[in-house]
């Protein structure tokens, strides 16, 4: 993988863990393009991984202070309720990763087909939010965190996009929009955080750990920037994209390119 190839998947990767039309199905797209497959690609992934949830930190990191100092404080404040819900909402796609994801991937795979499928559905999910709702709640309830995280648990599968899978479902719940968007990307860190980790041993396991000393270090430099730059920029203009409720344009998108790529995928083979 050349140090451009890194930059190009690096800004895919930042742009696409926060705008709706799913990360891992665009970089699966890109990295079979490219042609990358392997040990290589997965410890790219990582790396790319971490730098966007750097960029969520950096973003919200007026929420994640408040949260760690309302939890210093030992009582049962806004902060603990928050903190508690956060929590909550990780259990299922905790239990999804632990237990279920290997299964699901081998019965899913990696491919192309899977993803074109994935990326119709979330258009299909995006779609939803053309429909009027009433906003009904001042904040996100216990019970409204635990059914966005079944959604984002949902998000395991390849090319669903997380960030549709729970914003749609916390706004069909009548909770309000900006609350909702900071909330599924503050929901997100511990589980990215905990999958690269898996991914870490499953490399490290297989013998393979030497595949990150054998990378080029203009490449995983260039990549980290890449999405950490752009993953910057796109939480931020996704949390103004929900809040004026224009995510149109992400439904017609994943339309188009989930059948872009299963034409392509029906053709190859």
């Amino acid at each position: 993988m050349s140090w451009i190839e890194g930059i190009i998947l690096g800004i895919i990767q930042g742009l696409t863990e926060f705008l709706p039309v799913s990360s891992s199905g665009h970089l699966t797209i890109v990295g079979t393009l490219f042609g990358l497959t392997g040990k290589d690609n997965m410890a790219f992934a990582i790396l790319v991984h971490i730098a966007t949830i750097s960029s969520t930190v950096v973003v919200l990191w007026k929420e994640i202070a408040g949260l760690f100092k309302g939890l210093f404080a030992f009582r049962w404040n806004d902060e603990t309720r928050m903190a508690s819900k956060l929590l909550l909402s990780m259990i299922p796609v905790a239990f999804v990763g632990l237990f279920l994801k290997n299964a699901v991937e081998g019965f899913f795979g990696n491919g192309l087909f899977p993803v074109s499928v994935m990326l119709v559905l979330t258009s299909a999910i995006l779609l939803l939010t053309l429909f009027p709702r009433v906003v009904r709640k001042s904040d996100i309830s216990f019970r409204d965190a635990f059914i966005i995280g079944l959604a984002q648990a949902c998000a395991v599968l390849p090319g669903l996009s997380r960030s549709a899978s729970t914003i749609v479902t916390g706004l069909l719940l009548g909770n309000q929009r900006e609350k909702v968007a900071r909330f599924s990307f503050l929901m997100v860190i511990l589980p990215v955080l905990g999958e690269a980790l898996l991914d870490l041993m499953k490399v490290f396991g297989s013998g393979a750990g030497s595949v990150f000393t054998s990378l080029p270090v203009g490449m995983m430099i260039g990549g980290f920037l890449a999405a950490f730059v752009s993953g910057v920029i796109a939480c931020k203009w996704m949390i103004e994209l929900v809040k004026k409720g224009k995510l149109l344009y992400f439904m017609i998108y994943c339309f188009l390119l989930g059948l872009f790529v299963f034409f392509y995928w029906y053709f190859k083979v």
